[in-house]
């Protein structure tokens, strides 16, 4: 026998995987939406731009990708000895984290130029990701391709807002101070 695990072991595997990668991907999407959302007065205020779409399609879209996440994910953590898997899954981990560091940034520091930069980084190591990805597990490459196009959209989208808003960028503009002297 030349197999190392057969098949339905392999199936076993990647359905053990994906129990626990799915949940924890969209899990963890879900805290970070915590952080902010389109709620608050500050982003209230800022002007949208004209390819905004409804916010109830982020946390819909948001779950569909994380959920496809989670299964390529599952794909490369089945594929013991594979050649790069490691390398694949710490580059997923750093991306993942800059991925999470989105909306805290954007909404809860409210800045903008900030959320656009960690975009930029979001982008570069999901194409790595891609790449090392794609070469474990061709369809695990795949399945983050509509995320990369997703979040393509997303650093327009932000771009967009820092264009119609540049006196938004970094929280509400400077309130009128009302100073109080106490004593004489």
């Amino acid at each position: 026998m030349t197999m190392l695990a057969s098949r339905g072991q392999l199936r076993a595997s990647f359905i053990r995987w994906a129990l626990f990668t799915v949940p924890l991907i969209v899990l963890l999407g879900f805290l970070a939406g915590q952080a902010g959302g389109p709620d608050t007065p500050w982003f209230q205020a800022l002007d949208k731009p004209g390819i905004y779409p409804p916010p109830a399609t982020f946390g819909i879209v948001w779950t569909i990708l994380y959920v496809m996440v989670g299964f390529a994910l599952a794909l490369i953590c089945a594929a013991w000895g594979a050649r790069g898997r490691t390398l694949a899954l710490i580059v997923f981990a750093v991306h993942f984290a800059f991925n999470l560091a989105w909306t805290p940034v954007f909404f809860g520091m409210q800045e903008i130029t900030g959320a656009l930069i960690v975009l930029g980084l979001v982008i570069v190591t999901l194409i790595a990701t891609i790449v090392l990805f794609w070469k474990i597990r061709t369809l695990a490459g795949v399945l983050l391709l509509p995320y990369l196009a997703w979040v393509l959209f997303a650093f327009v989208l932000n771009w967009q807002f820092l264009q119609l808003n540049p006196d938004l960028d970094g929280g509400l503009p400077d309130a009128p101070v009302e100073r109080v002297r106490i004593g004489g």
